[in-house]
């Protein structure tokens, strides 16, 4: 009885309406107002924690069969029919007895923000290289240079995913995915005849991201390279989204999906019979009151799962979850948990607890600066209606306490944000900058007149600011709106600057003083063809950003990579002083959509992308083909000068098909560059050789293949 008293009003109109008249169906769910005072909520207790999971899991199915029906004056099941829209969709000393000295200069992840370290799947110390490949950690001697080599390997269990490196406390912080069997299922995708074939059995890597996936953090003790030793290892349910480390502290930020009880169906199992729409009517309402009771017969236990720690002796004990450790958002934000994991590296293998704090919402952008850590979620809209606007909160949590991120304030904004790179805190200012998309109206097909439509999106990119006060991230200011039709591609704030390059067919970079956080102001602007995904200020005076070269109408058929250098001295004139393109239309780079590929080693004065393209008009499908390391000298005054280039095209013939594979590839994908040296690291193994002479390798360290 107990359970049914919780299901309100929505329960009791479905069973009325399957009960008494099939025409009746139940009323849609309506989209709830963007909160403009945003805030989270911790939860009084357990009840309450579970009351929210479902209650949200219920509106979420709810608007998802609501989706289904029958509209217009056509509705039928066809062959090679559109999935229905609307469904939750599927959702990262070595040995000798020495220590060599190290190089004077060598470059290290391309971080964010000084002093906030950002976790990669390859880190290094000068003296050696660590790299994840396949489901093994690589320790690779890389100084003196010509006697790069791999000491050790250490099998992880799952897929790794990227790791954290204490040099001072000889530390690895390794995430990866493991799958573990776990009740209920994250999407729906695939179990209906109308859908086709159910889904086979889950095996391989990608199971950890859609069947069931446990996130495993792995800290390993490398103090003897030659011997690296496992010293705790943490079982969490959900997925990796990022990491970062403060001195001893580390944040990983993880989500997990709803796991909806398994019998529950977001569309009725196909019959002729649902061809009549009132029959149709009538089997989802059918469908709705038989999902809620399933969705409220679930427990606290089957939505939440504790998680576990393995000591480095072998013992496990469980790490059980506080339910005031929960938080929600004043607006809908999706489905899901995003939990901030706290490690001190300094207590880690003690019995020190792990700090956990979770948000019930579905993932957005993460950045984090010394001290605090932001995360953004957007809104969510249960159906779309035009003159709909995206929406995003931003939530901060105070990171000074190695273990535990303590919830400060939140606060909305018009938009949604295009990674990191597009939140920024300065001086206890967060500037932010965002892209709003509003849909259009459209006139409808004439059947139900009251059904609101869409047309395309209309699009506007600003930049706000915000400070953090009783409670609440509360807006300062906002600049104009920018570049009608365009989105933002990249964004980078220094200092009391600001630049943002938004995109249709042309490449405006705009420029901001952020002087006055009451009134962020653009001063300038500049266009040319293409865009910039990725910028790097070269100290006050000037940007290099990479790429892509467009047509002047924004089109492919000229397209390439460029690499470009801004002049920004006059705020209020920027001008591309400099360019080098690259490759053809079919190019690409890792570089392009993840800044941790762009390597700028300031002590030289070089630039490092990795480089991907394949000559179509050759007949021999190798001599087409290029993987390398491209390096450029980068001067203010005269611009780039190209260097050369580490190949390592002969790696994908070391390593030929069947070892391919969508998450493993032997193509250049990172670069360490130290004193004259330049690293060319790929999945297959890393490839040194002098700045002189790139083409000229020094030596080269194979990794194994993983087994498929």
């Amino acid at each position: 009885m107990r359970r049914w008293k919780r299901y309100g009003w929505v329960g009791l109109v479905a069973v009325a309406a399957v009960g008494c008249d099939d025409e009746k169906t139940h009323p849609p769910v309506e989209n709830e107002p963007v909160a403009q005072e945003a805030r989270l909520d911790a939860f009084e207790g357990c009840e309450a924690l579970e009351q929210h999971i479902e209650d949200t899991a219920t509106k979420r199915m709810r608007a998802s069969v609501e989706s289904m029906r029958p509209r217009g004056l056509q509705w039928w099941f066809g062959d090679g029919a559109a999935p229905p829209t609307g469904m939750p969709s599927p959702s990262e000393g070595d040995g000798s007895g020495g220590a060599p000295r190290g190089p004077d200069d060598y470059t290290g992840t391309n971080n964010q923000v000084a002093g906030v370290h950002e976790a990669d799947f390859v880190q290094n110390d000068g003296n050696h290289i660590f790299v994840l490949s396949g489901p093994k950690l690589y320790v690779n001697r890389s100084w003196p240079a010509d006697q790069l080599t791999r000491v050790a390997s250490l099998e992880i269990q799952g897929q790794p995913r990227e790791m954290l490196y204490d040099k001072d406390r000889k530390r690895l912080v390794i995430a990866s995915q493991v799958y573990e069997e776990r009740p209920g299922r994250p999407t729906v995708w695939g179990d209906s005849p109308m859908m086709g074939a159910p889904m086979p059995d889950c095996a391989g890597f990608r199971c950890g991201y859609m069947q069931g996936g446990t996130l495993k953090v792995t800290v390993v003790d490398v103090s003897d390279l030659a011997s690296p030793q496992v010293k705790q290892q943490v079982y969490l349910p959900g997925g990796y989204l990022t990491a970062r480390r403060v001195d001893s502290a580390v944040r990983l930020v993880m989500t997990d999906e709803f796991r909806w009880p398994s019998d529950v169906r977001f569309y009725p199992e196909y019959s002729r019979e649902l061809e009549n729409r009132d029959k149709m009517n009538a089997a989802l309402d059918a469908l709705i009151v038989k999902n809620e009771k399933l969705i409220r017969d679930q427990t606290l236990a089957d939505w939440v799962e504790p998680g576990r720690r393995v000591a480095a002796d072998g013992t496990s004990t469980a790490l059980p979850f506080s339910c005031s450790d929960f938080f929600h958002a004043n607006a809908p934000t999706g489905l899901g948990f995003v939990t901030v994991l706290s490690l001190d590296l300094d207590t880690v293998e003690g019995a020190a607890p792990l700090g956990r704090t979770s948000v019930v919402s579905a993932p957005g952008v993460v950045y984090a600066s010394p001290e605090s850590l932001y995360l953004s979620a957007s809104h969510w809209w249960w159906q779309q209606v035009a003159e709909q606007s995206d929406h995003s909160y931003i939530h901060k949590f105070d990171i000074r306490e190695p273990s535990r991120a303590t919830y400060v304030g939140s606060g909305s904004v018009a938009g949604t944000l295009v990674n990191q790179f597009a939140m920024d805190e300065h001086e206890g200012v967060l500037r932010v900058a965002t892209t709003v998309t509003t849909w259009r109206s459209t006139s409808g097909n004439g059947d139900e007149p009251s059904t609101p439509t869409t047309g395309g999106p209309n699009t506007v990119s600003r930049l706000v600011t915000f400070g953090a006060k009783n409670g609440h991230l509360e807006e300062l200011g906002r600049s104009e709106d920018l570049a009608p039709t365009e989105r933002i591609f990249s964004a980078r704030f220094v200092g009391k600057k600001g630049y943002i390059v938004t995109f249709r067919q042309t490449d405006p970079l705009f420029t901001f003083d952020l002087s006055d956080p009451a009134h962020p102001r653009k001063v300038g602007e500049l266009k040319i063809p293409g865009f910039s995904t990725y910028i790097h200020p070269l100290g006050d005076t000037h940007l290099l950003t990479f790429g892509e070269d467009r047509d002047e109408d924004g089109g492919w058929r000229n397209r390439a990579l460029k690499l470009s250098l801004f002049d920004v001295s006059d705020l209020a004139h920027p001008r591309e002083a400099f360019t080098h393109r690259m490759g053809t239309n079919g190019s690409s780079s890792e570089a392009l959509h993840d800044h941790k590929a762009f390597n700028y080693f300031a002590a030289k004065g070089l630039v490092a992308v990795p480089f991907v393209d394949w000559d179509y008009s050759r007949s021999d499908y190798w001599s087409g083909f290029t993987s390398e390391l491209r390096v450029f000298r980068v001067d203010t005054a005269t611009g780039f000068t190209p260097v050369g280039a580490v190949s390592t095209r002969d790696m994908f013939q070391r390593f030929e098909y069947p070892h391919w594979s969508w998450y493993w590839a032997p193509e250049v994908r990172r670069s360490v560059m130290a004193d004259d040296f330049v690293y060319a690291v790929t999945d297959a193994g890393i490839r040194v050789a002098n700045v002189g002479a790139l083409q000229t390798p020094l030596a080269t360290t194979y990794f194994d293949a993983p087994v498929r």
